[in-house]
């Protein structure tokens, strides 16, 4: 009797009003235009990949391809948006129920305000218990809030299908000021549409409730970005990191500072790890530039620091 009570819960949960809604399919065709030429990255393992474009507020948002095995979204894609960089402190965790059924009628909801989450939903996909006695971890997005302007677009980002767990001392101290950093340079100097791919490699570890495997645990967090109208005025420290550059980091307690590179070096780095496959592919024909003329990218890496001349325009 507990048991259809609790699937009965999940199905009118299925059915309440949609906040978000979402496509998860085979293919990306209905959110392609997320991609560089429409052309999501190629590379990627897993045993059980949804492809979900996200939606909300009948608009799409960004595309994420999810790993329903691991209960890990391997990667978002999604346009950058000139941005403030402030956060959204009201918006609730949300889930998937296309990842729980195929009913194309499913939209993405606010997670239920209950001790327990029903198991349709927690056997397809991450939800907050899993977090609850994590100490050391955090809820990091792919697809960061701040790196979008409009109020609909950062709220879009807080479901758990973009979100990883990531070391609390590496998200406060060295990916969020990356985030922070790729928004400055490319508000100051993009001046065309930015797609971006924030994505993770695998480590084998894993975050256990009651004595289970729930969530896989990222080694490396990874940033590439292709801006294809850039300014040719930009000075020099940046002027290289055009039109496409990319940044990785451990997901660790130290030695987490994130080493920005060329892509062609971030995708040779990329291969290198155990899940992905050797023929990866971020951007189609690794970004093109859109300028008549391109300079020769620096090809020594960067680490980077808090010095660096792209100062925020917004304040």
């Amino acid at each position: 009797m507990h048991l259809f009570c609790t699937c009965a819960l999940s199905f009118s949960l299925l059915m309440a009003s949609p906040l978000v809604s979402a496509s998860v399919s085979n293919s990306f065709k209905d959110c392609s235009h997320f991609f560089y030429m429409q052309t999501p990255p190629v590379g990627m393992k897993g045993t059980n990949l949804r492809r979900v474009c996200q939606k909300y507020a009948d608009k799409q948002r960004y595309a994420t391809l999810y790993d329903s095995s691991r209960h890990l979204p391997l990667y978002s894609a999604y346009i950058f948006k000139k941005s403030d960089g402030k956060r959204r402190m009201d918006t609730p965790w949300m889930y998937e129920p296309q990842l729980v059924s195929d009913d194309e009628s499913g939209n993405m909801r606010a997670l239920p305000l209950t001790e327990d989450t029903p198991p349709l939903i927690e056997d397809s996909q991450a939800v907050l218990e899993d977090y609850t006695d994590a100490v050391e971890y955090r809820r990091g997005p792919l697809n960061p809030d701040l790196h979008q302007s409009q109020p609909d677009d950062k709220s879009s980002t807080y479901t758990l299908t973009n979100v990883v767990p990531l070391i609390t001392n590496f998200l406060d101290a060295s990916w969020n000021p990356y985030m922070d950093i790729i928004r400055r340079r490319l508000n100051n100097f993009c001046h065309g549409t930015s797609f971006m791919v924030t994505g993770v490699t695998v480590s084998g570890g894993t975050l256990k409730r009651d004595n289970k495997d729930r969530l896989a645990i990222p080694k490396h967090l990874w940033l590439a970005y292709c801006c294809p109208r850039f300014d040719h005025n930009s000075p020099y420290e940046v002027r290289f990191m055009f039109p496409s550059y990319g940044g990785y980091a451990l997901n660790e307690q130290t030695d987490n500072s994130v080493v920005e590179v060329p892509l062609k070096t971030l995708e040779i780095f990329l291969k290198s790890q155990s899940d992905i496959d050797s023929d990866l592919t971020i951007f189609y024909k690794g970004c093109v530039s859109e300028n008549s003329f391109r300079k020769k990218r620096d090809p020594t890496s960067v680490s980077v620091s808090g010095d660096n001349p792209e100062r925020d325009e917004h304040g």
